[in-house]
């Protein structure tokens, strides 16, 4: 079993940056792709960038550019740095993992294991 537990949510005004961090424990596969997405009331989750196992990295269009996504092996920790924020960032931000394959890495259903999420709220 995979626990994914994320921290670092908060308000925010636009223009500023957090930091997202998700701890993963528990049996990790060395395959496991490692993402976080995000759902906003009255919209369906959507992927916002990922992390393939063999290190490649995707993002949504609406994020490029101003967010980063990271992985610190030795701690099982995924981040996600957030720059630039927007008041249409405002959502619950949550981290997932799973096997993957690369052309399926910002499709929520593909993955296995999810964290409660944190929300992220932006004003303007």
């Amino acid at each position: 079993q995979v626990e994914l537990v994320e921290s670092g949510g908060g308000s925010v005004q636009a223009g500023e940056s957090l930091r997202l961090s998700c701890a993963a424990s528990g049996n990790i596969a060395s395959n496991y792709c490692m993402g976080w997405f995000r759902q906003a009331p009255g919209k369906e989750r959507e992927g916002v960038s990922a992390i393939h196992s063999g290190g490649g990295t995707r993002y949504a269009d609406s994020v490029k550019a101003r967010f980063t996504i990271s992985k610190d092996n030795a701690k099982n920790t995924l981040y996600l740095q957030m720059n630039s924020l927007k008041p249409e960032d405002t959502a619950i931000y949550y981290c997932a993992g799973g096997s993957v394959e690369w052309r399926s890495l910002l499709d929520p259903i593909r993955y296995n294991y999810w964290g409660r999420g944190t929300q992220v709220t932006v004003s303007s």
